[in-house]
């Protein structure tokens, strides 16, 4: 199988992560090859990769007319991990399991912007099913700025059979969700083995994944609007579990 990756910081990160089969480097003709155009072209030459310059409608037509920025990379399938990788991953760095679980999400941007967090915060690997939801395409490549090309995800045939798996190892799951039974973040210590899980945006957690978590957490609110876009909400509490783990790997410059 072979794609098109599209954006600059997608493309260069996705060079630089190394873990695909790389094949050929896109520019637009007349584009200014200056900055993180230039660091593109000198990776993909390191790496012996030809660059060929195109109209920018071939880009265009490529990329679907999305936001190209005049860059396209053409490269085999995303490296997908098992299961056990992630948490073999986990045990690797001495730390305990740190996961992202995403029920049915749909929305590429929403998925990307979940991912590049994910990818900030230290998760050791995302969880997603294979059908009905999102897969790791080039748009949810563009969207997580080439975040996602660094991360472990795993894509399995049923999410809650992952998730007992989980627990299995003793990885608590914490779903976020609003509603009864449900405590608000700060009253819930999450520095232990966790994943994090997060519902499909306007349907929340299915049941049966609602059902499997062992917590349920919400965000407090004050405003007149009671709910937050899924990436929003997600990314508060990636960082709350990091903060919560003592920024472990972190250091300040």
């Amino acid at each position: 199988m072979t794609e098109y990756l599209y954006g600059r910081w997608a493309v260069l990160e996705c060079l630089r992560a190394g873990r695909r089969n790389y094949q050929q480097v896109l520019l637009a003709e007349g584009i200014d090859e200056k900055g993180i155009v230039e660091t593109i072209v000198a990776t993909a030459e390191e790496r012996g990769l030809n660059l060929r310059r195109v109209p920018r409608r071939v880009l265009d037509d490529l990329s679907k007319n999305a936001n190209h920025q005049g860059v396209a990379l053409r490269v085999g399938a995303y490296p997908y991990v098992d299961l056990t990788d992630i948490l073999d991953f986990a045990a690797e760095r001495g730390e305990p399991p740190f996961l992202l679980v995403l029920d049915l999400l749909k929305d590429p941007q929403n998925v990307g912007a979940l991912m590049r967090v994910a990818d900030a915060v230290g998760v050791h690997g995302v969880v997603l099913q294979e059908r009905r939801g999102v897969d790791i395409t080039a748009a949810v490549t563009n969207a997580s700025s080439g975040a996602v090309e660094h991360l472990n995800v795993a894509v399995v045939a049923n999410l809650v059979t992952a998730m007992r798996r989980l627990k299995d190892d003793e990885v608590w799951l914490v779903g976020l969700d609003i509603g009864p039974d449900t405590s608000t973040l700060d009253k819930v210590d999450l520095n232990m083995p966790l994943a994090l899980v997060l519902g499909s945006e306007g349907e929340g957690l299915r049941r049966l994944v609602r059902e499997t978590c062992d917590l349920r957490i919400m965000l407090p609110m004050r405003g007149h609007v009671q709910s937050l876009n899924v990436a929003t909400a997600g990314s508060i509490a990636l960082y709350a579990a990091w903060q919560a783990r003592g920024w472990q790997g972190w250091s300040p410059a």
